[in-house]
């Protein structure tokens, strides 16, 4: 049979001399107990390293040792053993007592004091971390916050028998109720802990695939060349230099190669060093010490510190002066610097990618750049090709781009085979984010959300260059407006093409369509399409690709 379960009114207490001084004195080591653990309870330590401490305190001061508090799982309604009196959290395989299950799961089955004169006697003692001594009493006494019960502390006096027993009982109950809301608070803690690490998770897969690889459109050839090169570069700390026209995604590539390198759960800060002045763009890099000009009221890290073990994105690192570059590269070299106004020198472990749309070379030979500093940016050089020179990739690209204004605009986008075929005859001197502009422009007049040729409008813009492009921006070919190219309008087929001489055709007739356009300039040029090109003021490049998505038969003379 089970021993009786105690109350405390069912234990006797003598009153003889001797037994008052042993409670007299049992009492002021309760004293002294309760003070050591309130103080442990008032500082700032690991949740369990308390429970430690207090089941030591109990042992050393109190004489209950063997001390174990478990807690109740908020998910299984089981007590798990959270602290053991001697060994740490690793030390002990996990265990668990469900409602019932010995007699730690009696005091979460009934929410009250167990007490037994001898632990060994009982049935239902099951012994699993195997502290206890079967022949000495064992209290075991519930832990409750606001009377919700949250726990059970279990601890073995170190004499035999059922003397003083109750009082140190009741003395556990108080010992309790004081961990009672420390444990509260780590259990709420610790769910809070939780929620926020699915919340990071969640957000660093939703970042990583916002910034991703994914987030970058291209098949073309030039494109496929560059993910590689940022695949492989990636997986290292090197300084990244991105090179490319403005509007050519140079933040999105810097982007991919922070999420997808070792730093992605570091900080990734940026910067764009042509929006400040230098006296600013130092003190932003660097950090300042209180008082260290007007307006500086305290100390504030710079964008270095902050990206300390992640990734420092510097766009239009060209702009800089040559008197801050001297600056830049001592950090680049050595990781050190100091804040403005201050003569301590921080050392950080940041990685560089930085990105310029300026003709570096060129800036180093005038004397703008510093030479060293060039070479130690340059150390993976990254170019990313201007639109113009992947035309292929404008279906993908204007498709991912619609995609992301319908979802702006909270409604589907469609676009015509058609007005794709339009956007790639146009020279796109904005890249893509010209392209993003006419594609808004375009949803804005589509009512229906279907975009057809008729809304795609380019904005006119002052002549390019005919070394960079060969024509004006103002060619019917390329768009609406501006002023014809100064290439011959009407030119007859080479004699010696083995064909009857062309009629005559105005290829900046505005009442051509692009396909008769096209068609027209290769049957003036003997079907040379390098000749065609010139006719059109475009490149054999772009010519081949008009062809094939036009589905023009290319005759053989």
């Amino acid at each position: 049979m089970n021993p009786p379960f105690h109350s405390h009114a069912d234990l006797d207490v003598s009153g003889d001399g001797t037994r008052h001084c042993e409670t007299h004195e049992l009492h002021l080591m309760q004293f002294e107990a309760l003070y050591a653990v309130s103080q442990v309870l008032s500082r700032s330590l690991d949740y369990r390293d308390t429970l430690r401490e207090v089941l030591t305190i109990l042992d050393d001061v109190a004489g209950l040792t063997r001390g174990m508090v478990s807690v109740i799982d908020a998910d299984s309604g089981a007590l798990m053993i959270e602290a053991v009196l001697g060994r740490a959290h690793e030390d002990f395989a996990p265990v668990r007592y469900q409602p019932g299950e010995g007699v730690l799961g009696l005091v979460l089955e009934k929410n009250r004091t167990v007490t037994l004169a001898a632990i060994g006697s009982d049935a239902r003692f099951l012994n699993r971390l195997g502290i206890y001594d079967p022949a000495l009493p064992f209290i075991a006494v519930p832990i409750k916050v606001a009377g919700s019960l949250r726990g059970v502390l279990a601890v073995q006096p170190g004499e035999s028998g059922e003397a003083l027993l109750e009082d140190r009982a009741r003395f556990a109950e108080m010992v309790a109720n004081l961990i009672g809301s420390s444990v509260d608070l780590a259990l709420r803690v610790a769910e809070e802990k939780n929620t926020l690490l699915e919340e990071r998770d969640l957000l660093r897969r939703t970042v990583r695939h916002q910034f991703g690889f994914e987030n970058v459109v291209g098949r073309s050839t030039a494109m496929r060349r560059v993910f590689d090169q940022v695949r492989l570069v990636a997986k290292w700390n090197t300084t990244v230099l991105i090179r490319g026209e403005t509007g050519t995604g140079k933040e999105l590539i810097a982007n991919a190669i922070h999420y997808n390198s070792p730093r992605a759960r570091g900080a990734y800060i940026k910067l764009n060093c042509a929006a400040l002045p230098e006296n600013l763009l130092e003190s932003e890099l660097f950090g300042h010490e209180k008082g260290a000009f007007t307006g500086a009221v305290g100390a504030r890290k710079g964008r270095f510190e902050q990206a300390d073990g992640g990734t420092l994105f510097l766009d239009e690192i060209g702009d800089i002066s040559p008197a801050f570059q001297a600056k830049l590269l001592r950090v680049l070299q050595e990781g050190e610097f100091e804040r403005v106004g201050g003569g301590r020198t921080l050392k950080v472990d940041v990685r560089i990618i930085a990105a310029t749309h300026r003709d570096l070379e060129s800036a180093v030979e005038a004397g703008d750049f510093r030479e060293d500093l060039f070479y130690r940016l340059s150390v993976m050089p990254l170019y990313l090709p201007p639109l113009r020179e992947r035309l292929e990739d404008i279906p993908d690209i204007a498709r991912h781009l619609l995609a992301k204004i319908g979802n702006m605009q909270g409604r589907k986008l469609t676009i015509q085979d058609a007005a794709l075929r339009r956007l790639a005859s146009h020279e796109w001197p904005g890249n893509v984010r010209e392209l993003e502009n006419c594609l808004e422009r375009a949803a804005i007049l589509a009512e229906e959300g279907l975009i057809d040729p008729d809304l795609i409008r380019f904005v006119q813009k002052r002549e390019r260059s005919a070394a960079k492009l060969g024509v004006t921006a103002g060619n019917p070919l390329f768009g609406i407006g501006g002023t014809a190219p100064e290439a011959p309008h009407a030119v007859h087929a080479p004699a010696d093409s083995g064909t009857a001489p062309a009629r005559p055709v105005d290829l900046a007739d505005p009442a051509l369509d692009e396909r008769s356009r096209v068609v027209a300039a290769l049957e003036q040029a003997g079907w040379v399409q390098a000749r065609a090109a010139r006719l059109l003021g475009i490149t054999p490049r772009q010519i081949a690709y008009r062809i094939q998505t036009l589905n023009i038969e290319v005759k053989q003379i």
